[in-house]
């Protein structure tokens, strides 16, 4: 019991308590963030290879593909932050964990929805009744339907509010055809549909950007999916965890996002225009 006391006592601290206590390079602070594969980690890995030694940092990645795991593991000292959330995903996980304190520091970047199209090169193009595939999820299908709304492809009712559906729509001028389908398999209902309604993650796993046209994006300006980086409440103002966060709005970062993902994964947040 006093062994385990001791390696639970040891998770704890700042990030630089830890250092100096496991005999790390002198100089030198280790962060474990826990991200999820794609991009969050590929980001992490780019700060770490090409950024990280000028600022006295060394970033472990620990990769997650469970979307609880990284808050557990940050809570009980396992990590000493993580990049993978959203404000109101971190919102929900924290209404189901009251006892959990975490905070949002800052948004790095948004995974943007986009609608995607295999036969069409242009939303203008859009056929009379033509089949929209959207998320069946709703947090998800709701932004779909706004982003549809924000193109003027449907309008949907003035007291739309929280989560929009098709009951939603007030008015369908093409009468296009909503169907919902499980968010991952959206790149492949491309092939059975006019356009689809894709988020991020999946149309990078998919490579949407060489394989199909992108008709239009959401909105990111006061986007609230903007993904970014998590910490304890009490290392807020933990220097070397501010520094990450520093580098994380560096323009080597907004450039490395811009060219490697092309308009899918769109850096925002502090010191972007």
């Amino acid at each position: 019991m006093a062994g385990a006391a001791a390696v639970l006592l040891a998770g704890c601290g700042s990030p630089s308590e830890r250092a100096a206590d496991d005999g790390g390079e002198e100089g030198v602070v280790t962060l474990r963030v826990g991200a999820t594969p794609l991009p969050h980690a590929e980001i992490l890995e780019f700060v770490n290879d090409e950024l990280a030694a000028d600022a006295g940092l060394a970033i472990e990645v620990v990769e997650y593909t469970d979307y609880n795991q990284p808050n557990a593991a940050l809570a009980e000292g396992e990590l000493d932050a993580n990049y993978y959330q959203t404000v109101p995903f971190l919102e929900e996980y924290l209404e189901g964990n009251p006892d959990t304190d975490l905070s949002y520091v800052a948004d790095v970047h948004l995974e943007a929805f986009g609608l995607y199209s295999e036969s069409l090169t242009d939303l203008d193009d859009l056929p009379e009744g033509a089949s929209i595939a959207v998320p069946n999820d709703a947090s998800n299908m709701d932004r779909a339907m706004r982003l549809l709304a924000e193109q003027d492809v449907i309008t949907l009712a003035d007291d739309t509010d929280g989560q929009a559906t098709e009951s939603d729509i007030e008015d369908n001028p093409s009468d296009v055809t909503i169907t919902p389908v499980e968010a991952a398999q959206l790149p492949r209902s491309l092939q059975d549909v006019d356009a689809a309604v894709v988020n991020g993650n999946y149309a990078l796993e998919a490579n949407l950007t060489e394989t199909a046209n992108a008709l239009a994006w959401e909105e990111t300006e006061d986007n609230p999916y903007a993904n970014g980086l998590v910490v304890r409440s009490e290392d807020v103002g933990s220097e070397d965890l501010v520094r990450l966060n520093d580098l994380l709005h560096s323009q080597e970062v907004r450039d490395f996002m811009e060219e490697r993902w092309q308009g899918i994964v769109i850096p925002v947040g502090p010191g972007t225009d």
